[in-house]
């Protein structure tokens, strides 16, 4: 709800643009100045997003503003921005907001142009694995490549590869699968193993790679191109709800019906239509928005989607955890541009391994920005006191750290201690870290300490180093405030002030209403003849049921039917159907025949309260939101300044 609150959000712009230098008072909410620079950038901003012509309109948007800003002054009148969980959310999207400002722009565009290039092959792979630490000793990194390595003779020699996994891979699902790893693209594995898989051709088998995990040849069994992206409709039954073995066979039963209807040359979307149990793609026919391979929770459906071509465009029903389907061909795309991925894939570079190269250049950028200067004599005392203990997890702090206490080095005006180093170090010891000997590894955690002191200090003081970074996040502390205030004040209230919703309701409840509708059987079928016979029968009081029991084989289906209580206009109705009691004459819609009886009409009228209280309780927030505005124009003192507004408005004009 949040993410929908603040794409809709009109007074709040997500993305900042460089304000003007001159602004001005253009109103005040008891003394507290807001300027013309945010007013015209938020306006520029939202101009091409409303659709409502009156929220262009200057004036009317002067007043949506400082509707606004009323809001977020009651929000913090009453403490919002003082709760855990508001300072939480902020806190969290400050985090995600500064990736961006964290990263080499030049490094992270090579990645992503790399992640991209990769994306257009898929690649089968097998591969062995012998594992070491990352920070093993020289001499069991040794042992383990060479023992990688002699494999790799063995099969350059011509033995199996997949008989060698299963006898010497530590991967414990080789045993299972002989190290086959199956089809895979960029950003499915590991960034070293990725890269050798890419650079090895096919056929080949790769020099000893060392990842976290150990070292790995890989052989390349296939390269494959991208399958892209596919849009295709489908009829689907769903799987009953309970575990009943008649209504599981009735399900089968009827997806198997339609499958005989598709093959008899009956039109796939008009059965979609009438039958098809996926509401959200039945009334257009049973078409699905375009997807990929891992985009559906369906590897069944995504596999059986895949396999169709234009010479067999049509499934044989199949079976997902969702129900039965049939699918069928509409269209096939191309592997996404490059710009049409860019923002996916940056999102990837970002939390993948390769960000490493991303970190690294970051923090050569930080040694240029910062100088960094160590007490070495008290880096030598404090180093003393890190033991070989920390290996085996029991290294403590000194009793008294009293003599480590002063300043170690600082970035700018940020100071680090040389207690505040050992802390950092006692707080690695729950890793796994194994770098020999103590004092290589003291070496190594100081200067990830102060990598991290210098990045700590930048992400702190963003606000400062750019004025655009200050900006959104002010923005999207106000939108955070608004949206916990609408929650306290408008949304819970519509829907926990029962008295007040039914009241609402009384007054409105002609704006909430039924068309007439249908209680009705329909029968269908392309054969004139058989529609005749069903004419017949529905005359004599049979049942959906016995109809199809009549028409209906094992190896052909004459007729289907859809029983139930339907709204003029609903999809399932047959075109011109008369809304009376009774059998209807025989109506003809493109190459179906369709008869229907109609069993009761339930005329036009008014919803319950409990028929349309979705809708009733959305129509009671805005009517709350309207009054609450005028509320606040009370409660706080607002002055405008109208000469100022003119000069703004002729400058937005221009």
């Amino acid at each position: 709800m949040k993410q929908l609150f603040f794409g809709l959000l009109l007074s709040l712009p997500l993305l900042c643009h460089a304000q003007s230098n001159k602004k001005e008072v253009l109103f005040t909410i008891d003394t507290k100045p807001y300027y013309t620079d945010e007013f015209s950038r938020v306006y520029n901003k939202n101009l091409d997003l409303v659709k409502d012509e009156s929220q262009k309109d200057l004036t009317q948007y002067l007043e949506l503003f400082i509707g606004y800003k009323l809001k977020i002054n009651k929000a913090n009148k009453l403490g919002l921005q003082n709760g855990e969980a508001y300072k939480n959310e902020l806190a969290s999207y400050r985090t995600q907001l500064s990736k961006n400002y964290l990263s080499d722009s030049k490094v992270t565009k090579e990645l992503v142009s790399e992640g991209y290039l990769r994306s257009l092959k898929e690649i089968n792979a097998s591969h062995i694995l012998i594992t070491v630490d990352e920070n093993a000793a020289p001499a069991d990194t040794l042992a383990a490549f060479n023992k990688i390595e002699g494999i790799r003779k063995r099969a350059l020699n011509g033995e199996d590869f997949g008989t060698l996994a299963t006898e010497f891979s530590q991967d414990p699902s080789a045993k299972d699968n002989k190290g086959d790893l199956g089809y895979f693209s960029s950003f499915r594995m590991v960034y070293a193993f990725e890269s050798a898989a890419y650079h090895t051709p096919q056929g080949k088998i790769s020099n000893p790679i060392r990842t976290r995990f150990g070292y790995h040849i890989i052989k390349v069994n296939d390269v494959r191109d991208n399958r892209g992206e596919i849009t295709v409709a489908h009829i689907m039954i769903l799987n009953p709800k309970e575990d009943k073995p008649d209504e599981k066979e009735k399900a089968k039963n009827t997806i198997q019906d339609i499958y005989k209807k598709i093959q008899q040359g009956e039109n796939f979307e008009s059965l979609a239509k009438q039958f098809s149990e996926d509401k959200s793609s039945s009334s257009k026919g049973g078409v699905l928005s375009r997807f990929g391979s891992g985009q559906l929770s369906s590897e069944e459906f995504e596999n059986a989607a895949f396999s169709l071509t234009p010479e067999h465009p049509i499934s044989a029903p199949f079976q997902s955890k969702f129900g039965w389907h049939i699918v069928k061909l509409i269209e096939r795309h191309p592997v996404k541009t490059f710009d049409e991925m860019k923002t996916e894939l940056e999102n990837k570079v970002g939390k993948d391994d390769r960000s490493r190269l991303i970190t690294n250049s970051l923090n050569e950028k930080l040694h240029k920005k910062y100088t960094v200067k160590r007490d070495n004599k008290l880096y030598a005392a404090a180093s003393k006191a890190i033991t070989n203990d920390f290996y085996d997890n029991k290294w403590e702090l000194p009793t008294n750290t009293k003599p480590f206490d002063g300043k170690l080095f600082s970035v700018k005006e940020k100071n680090s201690t040389g207690t505040d180093f050992l802390k950092y170090v006692k707080a690695q010891q729950k890793g796994s870290t194994t770098l020999r000997p103590i004092a290589k590894l003291t070496d190594n955690l100081y200067q990830k300490f102060v990598n991290e002191q210098m990045t700590a200090y930048y992400t702190d003081n963003l606000e400062t180093e750019f004025p655009d970074f200050a900006a959104v996040m002010e923005e999207y502390r106000d939108g955070l405030l608004l949206f916990d205030l609408m929650e306290k004040e408008i949304w819970e209230r519509s829907k926990t002030d029962t008295l007040g919703l039914k009241n609402f309701y009384e007054v409105h409840k002609n704006s909430y209403n039924w068309k007439n509708r249908l209680d009705v059987v329909i029968a269908s079928s392309t054969d004139m003849n058989v529609v005749k016979e069903a004419q017949k029968m529905l005359k004599q009081d049979k049942n959906s049921e016995q109809l199809k029991a009549k028409f209906n084989t094992k190896d052909k289906v004459l007729i289907m039917t859809n029983a139930g209580v339907f709204e003029d206009g609903n999809e399932a109705l047959p075109k011109n159907i008369k809304f009376e009691n009774g059998v209807s004459d025989i109506i003809k819609d493109g190459e179906y025949y369709f008869v229907s009886k109609v069993n009761k009409v339930i005329p036009a009228g008014p919803k319950t309260l409990e028929e349309c209280k979705g809708k009733t309780i959305n129509d009671y927030q805005q009517y709350l939101e309207q009054n609450w505005v005028a509320d606040l124009r009370k409660e706080f003192t607002v002055k405008t300044f109208p000469e100022v507004f003119e000069r703004v408005k002729k400058e937005l004009k221009k």
